[in-house]
């Protein structure tokens, strides 16, 4: 829970970020149910102890990766050696956990083991799609193999095992997670990476609107652009405007979302200056889109 949490400022690749920010919260869950547990079972609440200094020494190796550009080492170190290999002990556990006398531990294992598998399968997709680069895939071949001699050094994470450690590195969807309807599907914990923008989800009144105001903008037509303009905002998006830096060749629509009762665009602006991008935020005023603001994003 702290790694994934500690990482994901650092983590440029939007996909990896947003993995580790959607698992972060079943991590902190896991630890709350297991903290919790513990006083049942004679033991101190929210207290636990690595098995054993090689634990520590294989946990520190996983979380030093603090660079912006260690993100190979990051999802190999989570997705494909610790959280395999937490299932596969999960798993073991619950196989030997009495049915009788252990029903609470092992439902919190059948929990903690199902979310787990789904992590490991939606971090397969991820390390799949970012793996396409040779050298980026060379890198998390090596960290995996040394990260699976320390833990195999460590006994596990119990420190009980001996050889070869045991993973469920072949994690297959259960068929109930087979649609991407369901909740326990991998590919609703990750964001595409072949993903595109699509202008039709623009409506066809407003994309009209925003075709003659990107012409204005080529052109720098300031007052066919002010009456596209709520009047109360006027002077705030003319301030934008007179900052924008040109010439501009072309302009498109790269981004549309709802928030609220406002429609907030974004227009790439390129030329031979660059690139700029425009936020800008619409509004339907009795059947007419005007622009309620406009701002100049990264």
């Amino acid at each position: 829970m702290r790694i994934l949490g500690g990482w994901i400022a650092l983590t440029p690749e939007l996909p990896a970020k947003l993995l580790f920010g959607r698992h972060v919260w079943d991590c902190a869950q896991h630890a709350d149910l297991w903290g919790k547990r513990l006083p049942e079972l004679r033991e101190l609440a929210q207290q636990s102890e690595p098995a054993n200094e090689r634990v520590v020494a294989f946990m520190d190796l996983i979380e030093n990766c603090q660079t912006a550009s260690a993100t190979a080492e990051r999802v190999t170190g989570v997705y494909r050696v610790l959280k395999p290999h937490l299932a596969a002990v999960y798993a073991r556990h619950l196989d030997d956990a009495n049915a009788i006398y252990e029903p609470p531990t092992r439902r919190i294992l059948q929990r903690c083991l199902d979310e787990e598998r789904r992590h490991v399968a939606a971090g397969a997709l991820v390390i799949e799609r970012l793996g396409a680069d040779p050298a980026w895939r060379r890198r998390a071949d090596e960290w995996e193999q040394r990260l699976v001699a320390a833990l195999g050094a460590a006994g596990g994470v119990t420190g009980a095992g001996t050889g070869a450690v045991a993973t469920e590195r072949d994690f297959t969807a259960p068929p109930s997670a087979a649609s991407e309807a369901s909740p326990w599907h991998p590919a609703r914990d990750v964001v595409a990476l072949g993903s595109r923008f699509s202008a039709d989800v623009v409506p066809a009144d407003l994309a009209k609107r925003i075709e003659a105001h990107g012409r204005a903008l080529l052109v720098g037509d300031r007052a066919a652009l002010a009456r596209d303009v709520m009047p109360e905002a006027r002077a705030a998006v003319d301030a934008t405007y007179v900052d924008l830096r040109g010439p501009w060749e072309r302009v498109r629509v790269v981004a549309c979302a709802n928030v609220g009762a406002y429609r907030v665009l974004k227009l790439a602006l390129e030329g031979v200056a660059g690139r700029t991008t425009l936020q800008l935020r619409w509004r339907s005023v009795d059947g007419a889109w005007q622009l309620a603001a406009a701002d100049i994003v990264p």
